[in-house]
């Protein structure tokens, strides 16, 4: 008796452009014959995270700011001493300068543009030249960010010529909008009652046959699928809260709810907001959760997605916990002991020695890496493994880095050398589950990484020579 097949692009699909992809199932994979008929696809992403880590602070590995990203240390290949000097612009900012060359390797063109495409776009351009299926959006890109005077400062997916490659997404409806489409054309109203708002009507009967008794599916894949349709729905009603309570902070009569503001708000006159650590990271969590969900949907394959901008503003307050101990008292105004921006915590960066503690700074980063590992663990669960055995994670090019490889203006050389970077393995092509001390140009890294992934555009002047990194790939 044959078993029955479903494919792994079986999509539920509903009105309009919505649709709903499944998760892997288990007949999906009845066969080995049928596993090799549906590739993996090609996916890179850019996860971007403001102000860096000091390089000194780097050598310290899972025993230093790092440790959150220990759970994973198999599926990383951490990098040090990537020097990114040749994108720096004077006149400009160096933090500016180090966030556009964070997988670009180009100096900025000015203060709107990047000085040429992002890593996850040539991998775009290489694999699907004729474009994506219609099913997809071509490129994502969100976050959470403040600091909003340079476009580089937090969108990090870019053009050919340097223009970015998709709208920044920076509100979970927004992103939920992006991942999701329009219904018929039109924009979701989120005034609409609940059922009517919801993608998931529109697929409802199909969810129905899927989980009913003529299913095609077995227990184990129904009571799996109606798992993934009940996430969905409790991500848009999340989403959803979340905009209620921006809509009730904005009316002026009551104090908001959240300190967590978008557009000029967020970004006063350069001087920085009060946030708490709790309101920061409900919102990234919700972003992160919300991207997570799309790569799984197979709803896109290119983009990226950043925690806090380049030079980012703010005054943290809160208990940072780690692990089930409390790593620190966040409370930057108060011990900086000044208001504005000389009060945020981008000031630390800028007060790092290497002969110091540093404690404020490296409490900041720690939770960085907190919340980087938290989006890059959702690509890493059950939920997440393809046909060839391996999770999401492994399978695409996530190249992780920020801006400063030390935060101190008075010399830029320093600034913009020994800048973090981290890569998973892209298909295993790249050395996973070590630490490399590289002593290379960005530039050469990325271009390394392109070749590894198929690619001949080349960034950089077409005059310049290569040095391949080899002993990034396998």
């Amino acid at each position: 008796m044959q078993e029955p097949l479903v494919s792994r692009r079986t999509m539920l699909k509903g009105l309009g452009t919505v649709a709903i992809g499944l998760p892997l199932l288990e007949e999906m994979l009845v066969s080995s014959a049928a596993a090799a008929s549906e590739s993996v696809p090609e996916r890179a992403f850019n996860v971007f995270f403001g102000l860096g880590i000091p390089a000194p602070l780097q050598p310290e590995g899972f025993d230093g700011v790092l440790e959150p990203l220990k759970p994973l240390a198999d599926k990383l290949l951490l990098l040090q001493n990537v020097d990114q000097l040749r994108s720096d612009l004077p006149g400009i900012n160096a933090h500016y300068d180090g966030s556009t060359a964070a997988f670009t390797a180009e100096p900025p063109r000015g203060t709107a543009r990047a000085g040429g495409p992002s890593i996850d776009q040539v991998v775009r351009w290489t694999h699907y030249p004729d474009g994506l299926p219609s099913s997809m959006v071509p490129t994502i890109i969100a976050g959470t960010f403040f600091r909003r005077d340079r476009l580089s400062r937090h969108s990090k997916s870019f053009n050919e010529d340097g223009t970015v490659a998709a709208a920044m997404q920076e509100q979970p409806r927004e992103l939920f909008d992006r991942i999701f489409g329009t219904v018929a054309g039109e924009r979701v109203d989120p005034r609409r009652d609940r059922l009517r708002r919801s993608v998931l009507d529109s697929v409802v009967q199909q969810a129905q046959f899927y989980t009913g008794d003529r299913s095609p599916l077995g227990a184990a894949s129904k009571a799996r699928l109606s798992d993934h349709l009940d996430r969905i729905r409790e991500y848009e009603q999340r989403a959803f809260d979340i905009e209620d309570r921006i809509a009730s902070r904005c009316q002026p009569d009551m104090p908001p709810p959240s300190n967590l503001l978008h557009g000029g708000e967020a970004d006063p006159g350069g001087e920085g907001i009060d946030i708490t650590l709790e309101e920061l990271v409900a919102e990234w969590r919700l972003l992160a959760d919300l991207y997570a969900l799309a790569i799984q949907c197979d709803r896109v394959r290119f983009g990226s997605i950043t925690f806090l901008a380049a030079g980012e503003r703010i005054r943290l307050t809160g208990t940072y916990q780690y692990d089930g101990r409390t790593v620190f008292e966040f409370d930057d105004a108060g011990q900086r002991g000044r208001s504005g921006a000389n009060g945020c915590s981008h000031e630390w960066w800028h007060d790092f020695r290497e002969s110091r503690p540093n404690e404020q700074l490296r409490a900041h980063a720690h939770m960085k890496m907190r919340e980087v590992a938290y989006f890059l663990q959702r690509l890493n669960g059950p939920e997440s493994v393809e046909p060839n055995g391996r999770t999401i994670l492994e399978n695409s090019m996530i190249t992780i880095s920020t801006e400063s490889g030390d935060g101190r203006h008075n010399d830029v050389k320093r600034e913009l050398s020994g800048v973090f970077h981290a890569i998973t393995s892209a298909k295993g092509r790249f050395k996973t589950g070590q630490v490399l001390d590289v002593r290379a140009e960005g530039i050469d890294v990325y271009n390394t990484m392109l070749d590894a992934m198929g690619a001949s555009r080349r960034l950089g002047p077409a005059e310049r020579t290569m040095r391949a990194i080899d002993a990034i790939r396998v």
